[in-house]
């Protein structure tokens, strides 16, 4: 069953006023609510650079194939909302079918509880006293509130523990805990199976706290898409699996726990299913947590996605649903071209932006595609575009471009307000929507 969320809360967002805050909107929206600006609907024409915006067909063709490769292959989907900070966008991941949403941490947590999120998993240890006694304070009060925390040692466990029994009583609902399995190389996890049981039975012999499964991610330890890097990928899934199982044939479960197997980001969701898959037949929950799929992109995604560019499984492409849209600002020397973006308007960690198309110069002008330009560096606010020295400069000044981005995890971050857009082929593309985010 989905988890539900507060559909008045979401739609209240529309009634939010636009400010000087909001750096992707105009001083003529200030004052004015999202539902006000949208009524008129406003073109791309009327925002300025730099700005970050999505593609609605783009999110919401990559929403839809990922529930239905997730039906297809017998897992379900906690999609990782700290991709996006997006309630909005967590409502359509949530009515397409998602169990559950995942979070990083409480503050994350907090958002969810806000916009009435029933069930999240927290991908990550939660030891700090203060937040703890506000979850245990949150389950209290709303019967039907879930939340699942991940722990990697036989110490955390006992910090939760101590925690939450000097805070509740004895009849108080018991924490879900995940046994947190990692792998060499990667960051937080046990490192071998034999850890792994240890952890497991030490929540199910703790006061408050509930074994509720067993989680980790595969991507802090393997990258690309090679044969080898794939088999490392399996190989430490099977290692997850068999903590599962061993704590399943000890009984470690309660007889009420569906158990839940959890793993897999945005670029190695096949393996998950291909190993995990199974161990729904004898009882568990297999979970994804794909985050970045719902914006994918032109860069990191686009190659190592099941559903990139060279997709490894069945299924439909996932479509880049993000992009930058730049101006030229200067042009200081032959073949640079310095633009109005940087490293806090652009995602840069994962790859440079691709420059893609050179929209409209005039009325009656048509957006063409670009080629021979690389952006080379980012500074704050300024972006450094190399091209040929020689003949004609292909750009001039004001010129304004779409770039491709790569990496979604850091660019929703640098925006609170992000346009949505009909289509990002077009000249002079709808605003049609207004995304906020919360980080």
């Amino acid at each position: 069953m989905s988890a539900s969320y507060d559909a008045a809360a979401v739609a209240a967002l529309a009634d939010q006023p636009i400010s000087w805050q909001d750096k992707a909107l105009p001083p003529s929206f200030w004052g004015r609510t999202v539902a006000e600006v949208l009524a008129d609907k406003p073109r791309l024409s009327n925002l300025p650079t730099p700005l970050l915006t999505l593609s609605a067909p783009g999110l919401q063709h990559n929403v839809a194939t990922l529930a239905r490769w997730c039906a297809e292959h017998g897992v379900d989907l906690a999609p990782h909302g700290k991709t996006t900070m997006a309630p909005a966008l967590w409502a359509a991941q949530l009515e397409a079918g998602s169990w559950a949403i995942t979070l990083a941490n409480a503050f994350q947590l907090g958002v969810a509880r806000s916009y009435g999120v029933s069930r999240v998993m927290i991908a990550n240890s939660v030891i700090s006293p203060l937040q703890l006694r506000w979850i245990a304070d949150e389950l209290a009060a709303d019967p039907d509130f879930e939340v699942m925390v991940w722990a990697d040692s036989v110490r955390t466990v006992e910090l939760l523990d101590a925690a939450r029994a000097a805070h509740i009583g004895p009849d108080a609902r018991r924490l879900d805990v995940l046994v947190e399995v990692g792998g060499a190389g990667g960051r937080t996890g046990v490192r071998d199976v034999e850890t792994g049981v240890a952890v497991g039975n030490a929540i199910a012999d703790s006061r408050t706290l509930r074994l509720a499964g067993v989680a980790g991610y595969e991507g802090a330890i393997a990258r690309g898409a090679d044969e080898a890097g794939l088999e490392h990928v399996r190989s430490y899934l099977r290692d997850l699996a068999a903590v599962h199982t061993s704590l399943q044939e000890q009984d470690r479960y309660d007889a009420d726990v569906v158990p839940v197997v959890s793993a897999g980001g945005s670029a190695y969701f096949e393996q998950v299913a291909e190993v995990l898959a199974p161990l729904g037949k004898n009882g568990a929950r297999v979970v994804l947590r794909s985050g970045a799929y719902i914006a994918h992109d032109d860069g990191y995604y686009r190659k190592v996605s099941p559903l990139g560019s060279v997709p490894r499984t069945d299924g439909e492409r996932l479509i880049p649903a993000m992009h930058g849209w730049i101006r030229i600002t200067s042009q200081p020397e032959p073949g640079l071209a310095i633009f109005d973006a940087g490293k806090r308007d652009l995602p840069f960690d994962e790859g440079m932006p691709e420059p893609q198309v050179l929209r409209p110069r005039t009325a009656g002008d048509s957006a063409r595609p670009v080629d021979g330009m690389t952006v080379t560096k980012l500074n704050d606010q300024h972006g450094f575009l190399r091209f040929s020295p020689d003949g004609e400069p292909p750009l001039v000044i004001g010129d304004e471009l779409r770039v491709g981005l790569s990496h979604p995890c850091t660019a929703f971050d640098k925006w609170g307000l992000i346009p949505v857009i009909d289509d990002p082929d077009a000249d002079d593309p709808v605003v049609v929507d207004l995304v906020r985010t919360f980080f």
